[in-house]
């Protein structure tokens, strides 16, 4: 089939996954299917949706037939680009990336291999497909775009009291940038208050979020991948000024998060690996649409609740996973 993965660039981290793959050469093995399963940063949701998506490919029976290669940025976008180069050069069978930046990356290097990409807000905005129910290259996946006006009408329920929302993001994450949009448009409609920081680095949340304490009574993040890789910060930060945060991620409100009607990237995970398992066992790339999450996560933390002094009201209480207790 395809020669193992030989070396990669320093900082590349490669190691098998599933129960009896392997990435050391033996020519005595049954040769597997290859896939190098990429992501730009280590942070929960990410983690969750990739350590799920393996664990659904083993429980569909493919541990003795699939090796996987894991890929991390680590949080250096340039090196996404070197990465996928790599794994074009390997002649892996596919590439599987997690969130946009990864997939934008898969796409530009390889017009041949299948990529089968995780955790994309908006594909078509990414420029990863034109229709999605129709893809029209070597790419499809699942997509998290999250329910912005279910966020936001689940803050008048637990805060009623708040009358303009801080929305901070990531301005260079697409996912990030179309979820603000979608959700300044929800307000203007319902004549709702806020205001924006975009931010480019982490080391500018602290001072983003310092500059909205004084002007805004909550905060709203959706499914962006820096502030999700340094909640604990900002959350901490927002609490100390009394503000909740609401956010887009399940992971979120368990680090700190007030709480969302958001992505459960298990359950992500879970559907990207089902849809992994059908292109392995011969479906057509083309013939696969892209979907969207399944199912929306509903949490909230009620350590946070506690610290903000919000009531969680009894309606919420049996439709709502609590974390943080």
């Amino acid at each position: 089939m395809k020669k193992l993965l030989a070396s990669l660039a320093a900082g590349i981290v490669i190691m098998g996954s599933l129960a009896g793959c392997t990435s050391s050469a033996n020519t005595e093995e049954t040769e597997k299917y290859r896939i190098g399963i990429v992501q730009p940063v280590d942070h929960p949701s990410l983690n969750q949706s990739r350590d799920s998506m393996i664990s659904e490919l083993d429980k569909l029976g493919m541990s003795d037939k699939v090796e996987i290669i894991l890929q991390n940025a680590n949080g250096d976008m340039n090196l996404l680009q070197s990465i996928m180069q790599n794994l074009v050069a390997e002649e892996v069978d596919m590439i599987v990336a997690i969130a946009t930046p990864a997939a934008q990356a898969a796409l530009s290097t390889t017009k041949e291999i299948p990529i089968v990409f995780a955790a994309v807000s908006n594909p078509v905005e990414a420029g990863l497909v034109k229709e999605l129910s129709k893809p029209d290259g070597n790419i499809t996946g699942v997509s998290n775009s999250i329910p912005v006006a279910d966020i936001i009408e689940l803050s008048k329920i637990l805060t009623p009291e708040v009358k303009t929302y801080g929305m901070v993001y990531n301005s260079s994450e697409i996912n990030s940038v179309a979820s603000i949009e979608k959700a300044k448009a929800y307000c203007d409609e319902k004549g709702i208050l806020y205001k924006e920081v975009a931010i480019t680095a982490t080391a500018d949340i602290q001072q983003a979020v310092a500059s909205l304490t004084g002007q805004v009574d909550a905060f709203f993040t959706p499914n962006d991948n820096m502030l999700a890789s340094a909640m604990a910060t900002y959350s901490q930060q927002a609490a100390e000024a009394g503000k909740p945060v609401y956010v887009g991620a399940d992971a979120m409100v368990s680090d700190g998060g007030l709480a969302t009607v958001g992505i459960d990237y298990n359950l992500l995970g879970e559907q990207t690996g089902r849809m992994i398992n059908r292109i392995i066992s011969g479906e057509s790339i083309k013939d696969i649409p892209v979907e969207t999450v399944s199912e929306y996560a509903k949490i909230i933390n009620v350590e946070i609740a506690e610290k903000l002094g919000i009531e969680i009201p009894k309606e919420l209480e049996n439709e709502f996973t609590k974390v943080g207790n």
